[in-house]
């Protein structure tokens, strides 16, 4: 009360004021635009952004959440819900747990990977079928009835295991620290046939990445692993500085005069502030002969950075198995306005390679030189090598063949229990959710 610095139109001034300055596409900004229509901040950033979107160089990557939030789960994972990552086949009209995180209300109950949600209500009499939710209200809605992210809110989901037991459990979503690395399957060695494969899976790019990276690398190069999977599949991205950690750690053959990636900003910003960032060995890292990156939809921003970093070395000898990735060449600035905790995420600089690649924003598949298609199978635990596209990155890495991605041959179906699997996102989603879609 009697706060002027935090009434909405004094932020919904700043947030247009940061936009102007640091905006990577300022020629798609309205010349004027009158904050007054709009009821909230959010609104207005996104009639600011529109034509931006509209071109699909900012899908809703600029945008405002709390300065305190962010910071929590940049440094640990802080985040609050249920702890499971869920996909849906819009066709089908079905949701499945892709994922359990540990410590979290979920796999405490019971409920991992593979399970189907089949029904959903805020108490036992008020079951509503996952079916219906969506043929009425489509992902939205479902994403609406698993309720917000707030410690605190309860539902009760029917689910059927990978056992065909079916159940109801009363889960209440709680605050957790969700694990970058895995303990369960984030990361182990792999015998292919007498081949020593390593294989690590990364959540979301955050400061406590850093040392299961390190512990997975470490046990690579100890056993002389010279072929790694490094799955990314639900990984929406994060922090570009533990993206170069594990650039680095996949870059023991690289000199220091490699260029890993560029950050170039809009042309009066690019004198003080454009990066040029090159490889760093480090005492962990190995020197892969291939390397076989596991995406899907969800695999985005710094994830795709990594992906990109190695094409101008190892060219059609890193791959990109599973599906297209998102598309975001394109990286935000953190502009805070601390009295009233807000940070803007907006959109200030594109992501380039060391041959100025960086234009990807329907996804990387068309330039990676070696793609293999393949399903995200849900009926398979992560890290196991029977799953389809661990088995399919170990067909690549051993020189077997496989349908590119994208390719219209009827030689790969998806081997799921479904047919075409998507992340669930909310159309509001949190910075975890961002980070790591289909968190909830």
């Amino acid at each position: 009360s009697g706060n002027t610095t935090c009434t909405l139109r004094a932020r919904q001034d700043w947030a247009g004021a940061q936009l102007r300055e640091w905006y990577l596409f300022p020629e798609t900004l309205p010349a004027s635009l009158d904050p007054a229509p709009y009821a909230s901040l959010d609104g207005y950033i996104d009639a600011l952004t529109a034509t931006a979107r509209a071109q699909g160089k900012d899908r809703y990557f600029t945008y405002v959440t709390s300065i305190a939030a962010e910071q929590a789960y940049n440094s640990t994972g802080r985040t609050g819900g249920f702890g499971i990552r869920v996909k849906t086949d819009a066709v089908a009209l079905r949701a499945y747990i892709s994922e359990s995180f540990e410590g979290a209300p979920a796999l405490a109950a019971g409920i991992d990977r593979g399970a189907e949600i089949l029904a959903i209500g805020q108490s036992s009499g008020s079951l509503r079928s996952v079916s219906d939710i969506m043929a009425t209200s489509g992902a939205s809605g479902l994403s609406d009835a698993l309720g917000p992210n707030v410690a605190g809110t309860t539902r009760v989901l029917r689910v059927r295991d990978g056992t065909g037991a079916t159940r109801d459990v009363t889960l209440t979503k709680a605050e957790y620290d969700l694990q970058p690395v895995s303990s369960r399957y984030g990361w182990r060695v792999i015998d292919d046939g007498g081949r020593k494969v390593g294989y690590v899976n990364l959540r979301t790019f955050i400061y406590a990445a850093d040392t299961g990276l390190r512990q997975a690398f470490a046990s690579f190069r100890a056993q002389g692993v010279t072929d790694v999977i490094v799955d990314l599949r639900y990984n929406g991205g994060g922090l570009i500085s533990v993206a170069e950690t594990l650039s680095n750690l996949l870059g023991g053959n690289r000199r220091p005069s490699d260029l890993m990636y560029q950050l170039a900003y809009r042309p009066e910003k690019a004198a003080t502030e454009n990066v040029s960032r090159y490889f760093t060995a480090q005492a962990d890292s190995v020197s892969p002969r291939r390397v076989a990156f596991i995406g899907f939809e969800g695999t985005a921003s710094a994830s795709e950075l990594v992906m990109n970093a190695l094409v101008p070395f190892l060219h059609a000898d890193v791959a990109l198995i599973g599906g297209n990735s998102y598309g975001k060449p394109v990286g935000q600035i953190a502009v805070d306005l601390a009295a009233c905790d807000d940070r803007l995420r907006v959109i200030a600089f594109a992501v380039k390679n060391a041959a100025g690649r960086g234009d990807y924003y329907q996804g990387l598949a068309p330039f990676m030189e070696a793609t293999c298609q393949a399903s995200d199978d849900v009926t398979h635990a992560l890290g196991d090598p029977q799953e389809q596209s661990i088995k399919t990155a170990l067909d690549y890495l051993a020189g077997r063949s496989c349908t590119p991605i994208g390719s219209t041959s009827g030689a790969v179906r998806a081997q799921s229990v479904a047919g075409d699997l998507r992340l669930l996102v909310p159309d509001r989603p949190t910075t975890e959710q961002r980070d790591s879609p289909g968190l909830f």
